[in-house]
């Protein structure tokens, strides 16, 4: 089944809620990302590990399935921390180009294993809220650019990445 890209800019959920999800960042107190970051993926492990019969299944076909969904937030908290770590080690890195889509093909999202992927997940949450942890002064105000030019503090760049984890927890209905 096709899935549609998602071309949409979400930088926008810097300025105003989502009404999707009811995701607020100018609310969250970058302070508590790592602890965010850990109660977000403990939900995401809560699903994959569920055992349902229908995280494998799309509910049409342009959204992808609660386990397609588990991989890429797997594949963001990786992804997500290998950029945080450049923007803490460089000066104002560019950011490679990711098509989230076409990571889900190569990688078959929906044929892994659920419950390897809720480990994985979770793993890959502790790893970027330990780093997130380990910020300090100044360290928030450092700058990275994305590919397509839009630009980022850490600050921005932890409050954005976490309404990633959160928008999809609601698009699987596990919010």
């Amino acid at each position: 089944m096709p899935i549609l890209p998602d071309t949409k800019d979400w930088t926008w959920v810097l300025d105003e809620s989502c009404d999707e999800c009811g995701y607020d960042a100018a609310s969250v107190d970058v302070a508590s990302l790592p602890e965010l970051v850990r109660r977000y993926a403990e939900g995401w492990r809560r699903l994959l590990g569920s055992g349902a019969d229908d995280l494998r299944s799309r509910p049409d076909d342009h959204t992808w399935s609660p386990l397609e969904y588990g991989c890429h937030v797997r594949d963001v908290f990786v992804l997500f921390d290998r950029r945080l770590q450049l923007m803490l080690d460089q000066d104002a890195p560019t950011f490679a180009n990711w098509d989230q889509d076409v990571t889900a093909v190569e990688q078959r999202y929906g044929e892994q294993d659920p419950a390897l992927v809720a480990a994985e997940l979770v793993e890959a949450a502790a790893t970027i809220a330990a780093r997130f942890a380990g910020v300090q002064g100044t360290q928030w105000q450092r700058t990275g650019v994305r590919s397509d030019g839009a630009r980022f503090t850490v600050d921005s760049f932890g409050r954005y990445f976490l309404h990633d984890v959160v928008h999809h927890l609601s698009d699987v209905g596990a919010a």
